[in-house]
């Protein structure tokens, strides 16, 4: 199956090979944890995109969409926190010279005790970790690596340096004057897409005449100097974001954690995510901003991790820049509080965010699509193929059209039916190698349809439709193509 720790590295070149994503500069040995979305990549990329902005804010009558410039004021992160808290702790080998984010290290050893059979272990230890890390317990960390006797990979010792933080943020210069020791002329990559909708808090209130509860939903770009990037673009340094922030009345926010919980679930799993592949962990250790957290976590080839999080972050944003700024955050509310039989007032509203990275959804869909899939044939020979199953509705290319020959007047049917669907869907012409090959590389790279014209097109106007996920085929009127691929991917 897709999610087998054994077909990830195989994944992982499938991805390459047929266009979905390649390293970055590569030419030039690549830039460690960054890479670049091929043709195929893209589209899936922006599919998902497209599918998550729809559901947010054409699906909602009360949730609209912004972008952000990735820029801001720099005082917007001294706000936030991010200037002083957005950091992570880390430890550096003394022989190696090779650092560690902390809760990455223990883990790996947590994995391999696993792996050789001692799980109560594995167990004990991440718990451990879980409850030194909530309390900032640094020495404890450390205390708690050595005990272990956990080693670096590179030197094979336990000789560690004290933990320590070290903030993630990319900083720049900015201005045709600006100088690296200007600290007026500093400004950060953004860390995070919420505060773009924070700051706009107002302009989109008032412009777009919002009642609360409402919510604005942004994607975008962020950027974290991630000193341990690993498992492909599951953890990157530049990656994006879908976020929503829901603002509503304070004391509703468990309602609405709630809803947005169970809310954002079924969501993933119109996706054609497998319910048994999802969870939802709570936060041991909360953020500074929030009073409740949780994640949506997903059983990726490697085990359960993060694929999106629920937080309720009170009114610490607005708040915050609004005591930043001097500039009055609030919001004025009408309606009438059945407890007072009084408007409710000016308040400064409470949020609850939904917050999903794009490339961990797109490591998602691509690891349940792979598969590697063998069968016996009727005359006793083996047959295999190599397949991405994505849901139609999302996949790059939704219809491949192939002529069977190069003449006889089936190339020109093929264009002609190219030209009716395209501006509908994503299609895909080709006309090279044999038809079963041409196939399995549809298969590979993941198109859910395939229709072949032949010389019976020219006679009864009818074509062969092959379904990806079955190799099953039928025979269908030419001028029901374009009908039937609608009603598939819709």
């Amino acid at each position: 199956m897709a999610n087998e720790t054994n077909n990830f590295a195989e994944l992982i070149s499938h991805c390459k090979e047929y266009g979905y994503i390649f390293q970055s500069s590569e030419i030039y040995d690549g830039l460690a944890a960054v890479y670049d979305y091929g043709q195929n990549g893209a589209q899936l990329k922006k599919n998902i995109r497209d599918y998550w902005w729809k559901s947010m804010t054409q699906m909602h009558d009360n949730i609209v969409g912004i972008d952000a410039a990735i820029f801001m004021h720099p005082t917007t992160w001294k706000a936030s926190g991010h200037v002083d808290n957005f950091s992570d702790p880390m430890i550096d080998n003394k022989d190696s010279n090779k650092r560690y984010r902390v809760d990455h290290l223990i883990e790996g050893f947590a994995e391999e005790q696993l792996a050789i059979g001692n799980e109560q272990l594995s167990k004990d230890i991440l718990v451990s970790m879980d409850e030194l890390l909530a309390k900032d317990d640094y020495a404890g960390l450390k205390q708690l690596i050595e005990d272990n006797k956990i080693k670096c990979a590179i030197s094979k010792t336990c000789n560690w340096t004290d933990v320590r933080q070290f903030n993630l943020m990319f900083s720049t210069e900015f201005g045709a004057t600006a100088s690296a020791d200007d600290e007026n002329s500093k400004v950060y990559l953004r860390p995070e897409t919420a505060q773009g909708i924070f700051v706009n808090f107002l302009n989109v209130q008032k412009t777009g005449r919002m009642k609360i509860p409402f919510g604005i939903a942004q994607t975008g770009k962020a950027f974290r100097n991630e000193i341990v990037a690993r498992q492909f673009i599951f953890r990157m340094r530049e990656f994006e974001q879908m976020e929503m922030q829901f603002f509503i009345r304070p004391g509703t926010q468990m309602e609405w954690y709630n809803f947005w919980s169970a809310e954002r679930k079924k969501w993933h799993e119109s996706m054609g995510i497998p319910a048994e592949k999802l969870r939802f962990h709570d936060h041991v250790k909360l953020a500074h901003y929030a009073d409740a957290a949780m994640d949506i976590e997903f059983e990726f080839p490697f085990g359960w991790k993060e694929l999106e999080g629920i937080h309720s972050r009170t009114d610490f944003d607005l708040k915050q820049h609004q005591e930043y700024s001097k500039k009055k955050i609030q919001y004025f509310d009408n309606d009438i509080d059945a407890a007072t039989n009084k408007p409710y007032g000016n308040y400064t509203p409470f949020v609850v965010e939904t917050s999903v990275g794009l490339d961990r959804l797109f490591l998602t869909i691509i690891s349940l699509a792979y598969a590697e899939e063998k069968w016996l044939k009727e005359d006793g020979t083996e047959d295999s193929r190599v397949v991405l199953k994505i849901p139609a509705k999302i996949a790059p290319t939704k219809l491949a059209i192939l002529p069977l020959l190069k003449k006889d007047g089936l190339p020109e049917i093929a264009k002609e039916l190219m030209d009716d669907c395209k501006s509908s869907f994503m299609c895909f012409y080709e006309e090279k190698d044999a038809i079963g090959k041409r196939y399995r590389r549809m298969d590979a790279i993941g198109t859910p349809f395939c229709v072949t014209i032949d010389h019976q097109t020219k006679e009864d106007n009818t074509v062969t439709i092959r379904y990806r996920d079955t190799m099953t085929q039928e025979r269908i009127a030419l001028s029901d193509v374009k009908k039937l691929i609608m009603e598939k991917i819709n």
